[in-house]
């Protein structure tokens, strides 16, 4: 039960952040898809989904990625999208310090070029270095990099923080990166 309900939240992931078209599920301007609409063509393809395993989904993903409205009658991904949706989020002071988790492959590129949003509309930060050592475990051996949020912020750069506490901006130029 355990490994379906990964492959599922996976799936709904793939779904509700990069690839609506997979199912046919149509996401409005602000990435929000109806839970029923979901459910159903999730099963058309063979998922198994119903509206209480979806609430599983939601409440007990590590990360947070999926939020329901109040009535539970929409669902989007909180964050992470390559697709282009308006998530809605106000600008946010950021605290001093952010980190960025990433794995050690991608640091040449990173200390040459900053971090840029790449496929994603975003670049996202943590706000703990446990956090972020997670994030850079997922792909390979990690190495945590310290962002200057702080006169990142004085300069003018934006930032958003995320339903999940995800810490989001658009690009981190290398002068305010630490190894």
């Amino acid at each position: 039960m355990e490994k379906n309900l990964k492959h599922l939240s996976k799936f709904i992931s793939l779904v509700l952040r990069h690839k609506p078209e997979e199912i046919g599920l149509l996401l409005d301007a602000n990435g929000w898809a109806d839970t029923e609409e979901l459910i159903r063509k999730i099963n058309e393809k063979g998922g198994g989904l119903t509206l209480s395993l979806l609430e599983e989904i939601v409440e007990t993903n590590d990360k947070k990625r999926f939020a329901f409205n109040e009535d539970k009658s929409r669902i989007r991904a909180s964050q992470g999208h390559s697709i282009d949706i308006e998530l809605g989020l106000e600008p946010v002071q950021p605290p001093e310090i952010l980190y960025h988790g990433t794995a050690d492959k991608n640091l040449p590129s990173i200390l040459e070029n900053g971090l840029a949003s790449q496929s994603r509309q975003h670049v996202h930060l943590s706000a703990t270095t446990d956090t972020a050592r997670q994030v850079g475990t997922r792909h390979g051996k990690p190495v945590v990099l310290t962002i200057d949020a702080a006169a990142m912020y004085r300069d003018g750069h934006v930032f958003f923080l995320s339903a999940n506490k995800v810490w989001l901006t658009h690009s981190v130029p290398l002068k305010y990166i630490a190894v």
